[in-house]
């Protein structure tokens, strides 16, 4: 069963999140050239390895990246992440409804600079007939590659290029178990 239902809008095509996907298009190219990696950000998967590497040489936390979410850097690197997870595996753009969000509670803002704490308004990509129960969030991803250990304190190495994987979804709340 999907639950992407907006009072019924296609989470495909909520207009802040095409606005959004229109925007980072546009101004790709200038992202890329400011990472210093224009030829080498190509949408293939080796290309996660280069945005990993800057990734890693901008920011020393993954708390660092949520707090600096709306700069131009972390808003590339999250489309830019999303649309190749999109062309490697035949996902699709959406923004959904935070589950945890009254039926009838207005959708925040996408990227709302004063979002409460554990609410998603950040873009997900999921098949096409997936709900945000098997969405992946590359702001999430984004993160998840810069935490050292988890909660229980066991290293995680985690790399961008995981959420390639298939069972990514199924292995997520595994990291560092291996």
């Amino acid at each position: 069963m999907t639950t992407s239902a907006h009072h019924g809008m296609d989470p495909t095509r909520h207009p802040e999140l095409l606005a959004w996907l229109a925007e980072r298009r546009e101004a790709f190219s200038a992202w890329a050239g400011q990472m210093g990696a224009a030829d080498r950000l190509d949408f293939g998967a080796g290309s996660l390895d280069v945005l990993e590497a800057r990734l890693r040489a901008v920011f020393g936390s993954d708390a660092e990246v949520r707090a600096r979410r709306l700069d131009p850097f972390v808003q590339g690197a999250v489309w830019y992440l999303g649309e190749v997870i999109c062309r490697t595996r035949g996902m699709v753009w959406k923004y959904e409804r935070d589950v945890d969000l009254p039926a009838d509670a207005p959708m925040p803002r996408l990227f709302a600079p004063q979002a409460p704490s554990g609410v998603l308004d950040t873009p997900c990509v999921a098949l096409p007939a997936d709900g945000p129960d098997r969405a992946l969030y590359p702001l999430n991803i984004l993160c998840r590659a810069l935490i050292a250990r988890d909660e229980m304190g066991r290293p995680v190495d985690e790399h961008l290029a995981d959420a390639l994987a298939d069972d990514y979804l199924d292995h997520e709340s595994d990291a560092g178990e291996e």
